[in-house]
């Protein structure tokens, strides 16, 4: 390895092209995210990122828009579906086209996608584990994930530092690699959590993301940060709307008018998001409790390089 470096990369970002929210009052109004896939590039490289990568929930089109760059790579956020119609979000990292398309038929079949993952050496991350935003689960429902997966998000820059804890202990005795992301659906987030890989350009940087050679910086979330982004998401929905609305697209107008209709409601924003921040705390300690008396497994391989300032090692 010629000239090796900490390389760094947001492997949790998204854009516009993640779709609407999945809150059901919501989802017909706001999108998860309002930022371009070109914004994004260029804030993740001007706060430092090596590499940019885009991991929009089921789909590359975001990505595909970034694809001549050479300091880019193919990557998207898998909703899968277990057993009772629960949700885990999967990051997978380097892929193509035909990947996509192959995973996206497995998502309703946990096994099936791990098997083709690991036939198509798909790196694959179990994100914020011990979140309640992707819904209720089971106690079987992580174990069934940690089992496949390759990597375990141990440092999420909208997760509080409790549920990042939790996931680096459970990913510990899983015998799963950290890696980091922002999981930042706002501009204003990109970059806020990142993942190392000691590399001396892109190819190695993805062959040590495979091998498990990663290591998770950056910083945890927060109410305040919570809070600021999803006040930011209000705002990009009014003026979404309204420019679609004066565009005359059908429709809108109607949104438009039911989201004014909201309006009075901002102000009580900061208790929703209180009483969101709390309800992640109390699910990140519960399920996080269940895991660490679980058995470890060895790590794959031990770590081959000490970590910069700060970072945080499984």
């Amino acid at each position: 390895m010629s000239d090796a470096r900490l390389m760094q990369c947001d492997l949790h970002v998204h854009s516009r092209h993640s779709g609407a929210a999945t809150v059901p009052l919501l989802r017909h109004l706001v999108r998860e995210c309002y930022s371009e896939p070109a914004e994004v590039y260029a804030t993740a490289r001007a706060r430092g990122m090596d590499l940019v990568t885009l991991t929009d929930h089921d789909t590359i089109v975001g990505g595909l828009e970034l694809a001549g760059a050479p300091d880019t790579f193919l990557s998207e956020e898998v909703t899968c579906v277990v057993p009772g119609g629960r949700e885990l979000h999967l990051g997978v990292f380097d892929i193509t086209e035909a990947q996509h398309e192959g995973l996206q038929a497995r998502r309703r079949d946990l096994e099936a996608l791990f098997a083709y993952a690991a036939e198509e050496r798909i790196p694959v991350c179990v994100n914020h584990p011990f979140s309640a935003l992707t819904g209720r689960r089971e106690e079987s429902d992580l174990p069934l994930a940690f089992g496949g997966a390759t990597l375990i998000e141990t440092r999420n820059g909208m997760m509080s530092a409790r549920s990042n804890d939790q996931a680096r202990v459970a990913g510990r005795r899983a015998g799963l690699d950290a890696c980091g992301g922002s999981d930042a659906h706002t501009l204003a987030s990109v970059a806020r959590a990142f993942t190392c890989v000691s590399a001396g350009s892109r190819a190695e940087f993805l062959a040590g993301l495979r091998a498990g050679r990663t290591i998770p910086a950056g910083r945890s979330g927060s109410y305040a940060r919570l809070t600021a982004d999803v006040a930011s998401l209000s705002i990009s929905a009014f003026r979404d709307q309204a420019r679609r609305a004066a565009d005359g697209e059908a429709g809108d107008a109607v949104r438009l008018l039911a989201l004014l209709a909201l309006a009075p409601l901002l102000p009580l924003l900061p208790l929703v998001t209180a009483a969101t921040y709390a309800d992640e705390q109390v699910f990140a300690w519960r399920f996080g409790r269940r895991f660490s008396r679980t058995p470890a497994r060895p790590r794959r391989q031990p770590p081959l390089f000490r970590p910069p300032a700060g970072a945080a090692v499984q």
